[in-house]
């Protein structure tokens, strides 16, 4: 067995970053590896916490403090059932140390400085599957994540929007 890996996944609780958690937990996550879920909230957002963490992000928060909605509010997050279920099973059957961090700022930037902050071996992303002329006007986060990012980055595709 190797030495334990730091895997990041950008989360916002939507379909695709949960697509991307449960990818990474079914292909990434060994025992004894580091999964840290990284949430990235708007610089206009207002929370207790922000003040005190805007320029470098929160401590990182332990899973059973993560569950912890009071704690979770003072960052702006919402604990999602589905996320926790996810997460308390690959600590379960896994082995692997869940954590979270908090940002606040343009989610490209604080993405690629999660990077080189926590040290990761590797990220995932989710992909929110914008249109060519949506993703030009828009810009596209995984895109620019994976330019910038200095550890290797894996898009994971949501399913496509349909027309209406």
């Amino acid at each position: 067995m190797g030495k334990a890996r730091a895997i990041g996944v950008g989360m916002d609780n939507s379909a695709n970053s949960k697509s991307a958690l449960r990818w990474a937990v079914d292909n990434l996550i060994d025992a004894e590896d580091h999964l840290i879920l990284i949430y990235v909230q708007s610089p206009k957002s207002e929370h207790p916490k922000k003040q005190l963490f805007e320029d470098t992000g929160s401590p990182l928060v332990p899973l059973e403090e993560f569950r912890d909605i009071n704690l979770s509010k003072q960052y702006g997050l919402n604990p999602d059932p589905e996320v926790l279920d996810i997460l308390d099973t690959v600590s379960r059957s896994k082995g692997a140390k869940v954590v979270a961090k908090v940002y606040w700022g343009d989610p490209r930037e604080k993405l690629c400085d999660a990077v080189d902050d926590l040290k990761l071996d590797c990220l995932v992303l989710g992909s929110r599957g914008l249109g060519v002329l949506r993703r030009i006007l828009l810009g596209s986060v995984s895109n620019y994540v994976m330019v910038h990012a200095s550890c290797p980055v894996t898009v994971v595709k949501g399913t496509p929007a349909t027309k209406p």
